[in-house]
């Protein structure tokens, strides 16, 4: 069921709502910025991403293809959510760090199935043969 969540920075400059239904997936890649950072993240279409505070403070991070935006917070340095297009995955989306979101409880989040994706060969369609680490 889709819900919205609230969710932000460390320090709270940076502050979104996100409609997500988690029971639809979630997802870890072992890219080189997923696995440094250890993401977990809901992929969403842009809009179903609300950015409610912090834009001046955001500061953007690409890198390789280019495809993707790692967006984060100037002052406290936490990546809440990032954004891309990448037309093997359906396109434009958002994706949302779970562990920036504030109101979601732990059953949900333990309940919210994992997929993997292979970005370290820029094949996030497949699954890497290696998953237990991320």
């Amino acid at each position: 069921m889709q819900k919205t969540y609230h969710g932000s920075c460390h320090c709270g400059a940076v502050r979104f709502e996100a409609e997500i239904d988690l029971a639809e997936g979630t997802g870890k890649c072992n890219c080189s910025i997923c696995t440094k950072r250890r993401n977990w993240g809901a992929l969403l279409k842009p809009e179903a991403f609300r950015l409610l505070s912090g834009a001046e403070v955001l500061s953007d991070y690409s890198f390789g293809t280019g495809q993707g935006s790692h967006r984060f917070c100037s002052k406290c340095g936490c990546a809440p959510f990032s954004q891309g297009d990448v037309p093997e995955i359906g396109g434009a989306f958002v994706s949302v760090q779970l562990g920036a979101l504030d109101d979601a409880t732990d059953e949900e989040l333990a309940a919210a199935p994992v997929r993997y994706s292979d970005g370290r060969n820029n094949a996030w369609w497949n699954s890497p043969a290696v998953t237990s680490y991320l």
